[in-house]
């Protein structure tokens, strides 16, 4: 450190970036309950529930811009952030599925590379932590938007647009699972090489 210089304040732990990411977790319940009310029929109730997904899915992306533009990236982001993520999109995929929307295949193999991720995540933890990758990134995006058409009362001719959307966020949700995995193992073995 040259003279002059003052060593960088820690980043605050409570900062806006963080507190979109809570946010995002604090409107998962509300999705649920607009999402089920009417039977999860009732076309009013299922567009407040594709509103909320909408809006918690949009904190995601303005979270992550706020945290690098304003140097608000804390460990706590980097961990909190993905499981936010992984809560609303997998409380929508259980809830289609649930309500018979969503084959249930479909949700256990997107919920098994989610689980998957965050266990390897904390396992190489005091190693250092994972963060999200573009194809990570891609992932959530395109199963947002995938959600997000099944989430809406779709004409009998757009139905396809469901299947499709889905089948590239299934195909990018297995790929970027399988880059975690070999990225999680490169850490450690990095970490405990003497």
């Amino acid at each position: 450190m040259s003279e002059g210089d003052e060593p960088a304040a820690p980043v605050p732990l409570l900062n806006i970036a963080n507190v979109l990411t809570v946010s995002r977790l604090v409107m998962v319940p509300f999705f649920l309950l607009a999402l089920f009310t009417g039977g999860g029929q009732d076309l009013l109730w299922r567009l407040v529930a594709f509103g909320l997904f909408v809006i918690a899915s949009i904190t995601d992306r303005i979270d992550g811009d706020l945290a690098r533009k304003r140097g608000l990236v804390t460990d706590f982001g980097k961990i909190a952030d993905p499981i936010a993520d992984k809560a609303l999109t997998g409380s929508a995929l259980v809830g289609l599925s649930v309500l018979g929307d969503l084959p249930w295949w479909v949700t256990i193999v997107i919920a098994a590379r989610e689980i998957g991720v965050t266990v390897l995540r904390f396992w190489v933890i005091r190693h250092g932590v994972i963060p999200a990758s573009r194809g990570g990134k891609a992932k959530t995006l395109m199963q947002i938007i995938a959600i997000g058409f099944y989430l809406l009362p779709l004409p009998p001719f757009l139905i396809f647009v469901r299947w499709v959307t889905m089948g590239v966020a299934l195909l990018l949700t297995v790929v970027t699972g399988a880059d975690y995995v070999v990225r999680a193992f490169r850490l450690r073995a990095v970490a405990e090489t003497p």
